[in-house]
């Protein structure tokens, strides 16, 4: 059967290359005569996978030498509840909210401490990122939240927030190594892996050393000292998850890192955009100013409409088109492993879509 073109939010597309290459292992990984699903993370196989996953990952983000990356299991929130537990100390959080999740975010930040929305666009159902220039940072704020891309909404950040010489935090799930990012910004990235990295179930922090700190009162997993201090080995973490990772991050590489990176996704998000911005019967509910390179939603003139394009879809292998069951729509995620040949296809049958539908 023809490989479907997969433009899911997560569990997303990964690049065919590390399929196949996964699938050529699966047995047999370097002679051992076992899966890496049945390799022990103790062992010298797993240890040069995760070596080499850090260094391919610090790589391409020219990681200082002071950040850790943290391979920490669960997903994003899992990494809503970390973040004050580990950061706040006495003081406050303050949140951006530009969407479902930061939203998310900020509401399990009040479960352990004083947390403030500083900005909000939900005024207009979150279809723009608010002005991060001149925000009101408190005084005593022990960070600055904020979700770089916002896979619902479609919408993306394309200034870093002045957080007034706060550690600066951003989940970066959705938009995870499709640019270049000066880490030197940030006291903490983090990003769940299912959208545009690998398989469900692991998360990645990238994390400034001043603000590991060990607290005693915390449970053991949610530290992330815990992981630091152990190389993420403190428990069996998820070893087939990193080692798909790896094979992603080389994969990059390969293509000539994120600079590239960068120019493919917006080519493919061009494609896209150009059609939407054409188009009499769909429009993409984002503003233009703050549309996202990795998630493209848009609608048509009615429900019914956008329930027929994504099932007609389907029949021509464009697959998981519906969006998100909050706002409904359609939503086109574009991620990294999404070749362009695939933005082409969705495009060209959205237009003729459109002609059926018109006439």
């Amino acid at each position: 059967m023809e490989r479907a073109y997969n433009f899911s939010a997560g569990p997303a597309v990964l690049p065919e290359e590390v399929l196949r290459e996964a699938a050529d292992e699966m047995m047999n990984y370097h002679g051992s005569g076992m899966s890496v699903m049945e390799i022990s993370h103790r062992s010298d196989l797993f240890d040069e996978i995760i070596t080499a996953a850090e260094q391919d990952l610090r790589d391409l983000l020219s990681i200082p030498d002071h950040y850790k990356i943290l391979f920490i299991q669960g997903g994003g929130h899992v990494q809503f509840s970390m973040v004050p537990m580990n950061l706040l100390q006495g003081g406050c959080g303050d949140y951006i909210l530009s969407g479902h999740w930061s939203k998310k975010a900020y509401q399990e930040a009040l479960k352990f401490g004083p947390a403030h929305v500083i900005a909000d666009s939900s005024d207009r159902n979150f279809s723009y990122v608010p002005d991060v220039s001149g925000l009101p940072v408190h005084e005593d704020a022990d960070y600055v939240y904020y979700c770089m891309n916002n896979t619902i909404f479609g919408t993306r950040f394309r200034e870093i927030p002045d957080s007034c010489g706060k550690p600066l935090v951003s989940d970066i799930s959705s938009c995870f190594l499709s640019e270049p990012l000066d880490v030197s910004q940030f006291g903490i990235l983090w990003g769940g892996v299912q959208k545009n990295i690998g398989p469900a179930g692991l998360a990645i922090a990238i994390v400034r050393e001043d603000l590991i700190r060990d607290i005693p009162e915390l449970p053991v997993m949610m530290k992330y000292s815990t992981y630091a201090d152990s190389r993420s080995l403190f428990n069996t973490p998820p070893v087939y998850n990193i080692y798909i990772c790896g094979k992603v991050f080389r994969w990059l590489k390969n293509m000539g890192g994120l600079e590239a990176v960068k120019q493919r996704n917006e080519e493919k998000a061009k494609i896209l955009y150009d059609f939407l911005d054409s188009s009499k019967l769909f429009h993409g509910t984002a503003e233009r100013e703050s549309r996202s390179l990795m998630n493209v939603t848009f609608v048509s003139d009615s429900k019914e409409t956008d329930a027929l394009a994504v099932r007609k879809a389907a029949e021509n292998n464009l697959l998981n088109l519906k969006g998100h069951r909050s706002v409904g729509g359609l939503r086109a995620s574009i991620y990294n492993a999404m070749p362009k040949e695939g933005v082409e296809k969705l495009t060209a049958f959205l237009r003729e879509f459109e002609n059926d539908y018109r006439r």
